[in-house]
């Protein structure tokens, strides 16, 4: 009785040691055997280990790739114009037992403290280095490439590998945001103005080709129309003169009755004129009495009859 009682505390213990001494690796971290702070070895193989009970620990990291956001930051390009730069990084830790060396205890924490101060001073150096118009053109990718080489080489003595930098958003500052809106909105305001006056010169330019071509219309077709007139005033005036041309007395008494008319027509008229003045000509005739026509001598009489 006393025998069993003492095998199955025996057991229980052996069976916790066994326990402790077994842990398990999982795909996606590596972990580090440590003892009395020393490594003594690497786990990277997914799977079940060992390690020495109560006397060696595990301290397990993260294998997969992991991102890191940069917090904002100003940067000053070779032509004096500030921006903000919001980047982050994609990195992973390539060696474990030289990450463990450089941050020791802190871990993941203190390796991304020092991560992001070796970002920050690389991409203020190579942004510092090109103008604005460069970081904000399609040449960005290849300074994103320029600062991910330069950060990775910092980064091998943590242990780390730069997968890729990325620069999410390039902003002025907000003190200069307003001053650069004024500025395009001055730029788009003479640039309206430009259009407007050009529309001006060219609808002027249209207005007058368009009033020349009216000058021009108006002035052939009154040409055209005085030639019209003048040939129908020139075949009136032989009509005319075919008709009165007959008898000269009666064309000379039209024009006098005309005469009369264009002088009397137009309410009391006063005349002075001398009374053997020719205008009254056929008014003096109008008072005379008509005198007829002597009649053709008669025949001459025959020889008187004896």
């Amino acid at each position: 009785m006393k025998k069993s009682a003492l095998l199955i505390p025996l057991a229980i213990l052996v069976g916790a040691t066994a326990l402790s001494s077994m842990f398990i690796v999982d795909e996606r971290e590596r972990a580090l055997v440590m003892q009395f702070g020393q490594v003594k070895g690497v786990k990277s193989e997914p799977g079940l280990a060992f390690k020495i009970p109560l006397i060696q620990e595990v301290v397990r990291y993260d294998d997969r790739i992991l991102s890191r956001d940069i917090d904002p930051l100003e940067v000053t390009p070779s032509d004096d114009r500030r921006l903000v730069v919001d980047a982050f990084a994609l990195y992973r830790i390539a060696d474990v037992v030289q990450f463990r060396q450089a941050v020791g205890v802190g871990g993941i924490r203190a390796a991304e403290d020092r991560l992001d101060s070796v970002l920050r001073a690389n991409t203020r150096e190579v942004l510092g280095s090109v103008s604005s118009n460069d970081i904000l053109s399609s040449d960005r990718a290849a300074l994103m490439m320029r600062i991910r080489n330069a950060a990775a080489e910092e980064a091998q003595g943590l242990g780390l590998e730069i997968v890729d930098v990325r620069l999410k958003r390039t902003d002025l500052p907000e003190q200069n945001l307003e001053a650069t809106f004024a500025r395009m909105r001055a730029e788009r305001e003479r640039e309206a103005a430009d259009e407007i006056a050009r529309g001006d010169e060219a609808a002027q330019r249209i207005r007058a080709q368009s009033d020349r071509t009216v000058v021009e219309l108006v002035s052939d077709a009154r040409r055209e129309s005085e030639i019209i007139r003048g040939q129908a005033d020139a075949q009136r005036n032989r009509v005319f003169a075919e008709a009165f041309g007959a008898d000269k007395e009666f064309f000379e008494f039209y024009r006098s009755l005309n005469a009369y008319k264009a002088a009397f027509g137009k309410g009391n008229a006063s005349m002075v004129l001398s009374p053997d003045s020719e205008f009254f000509e056929y008014l003096e005739r109008a008072d005379r009495p008509v005198v007829p026509a002597p009649s053709a001598p008669a025949a001459a009489a025959g020889p008187a009859a004896d």
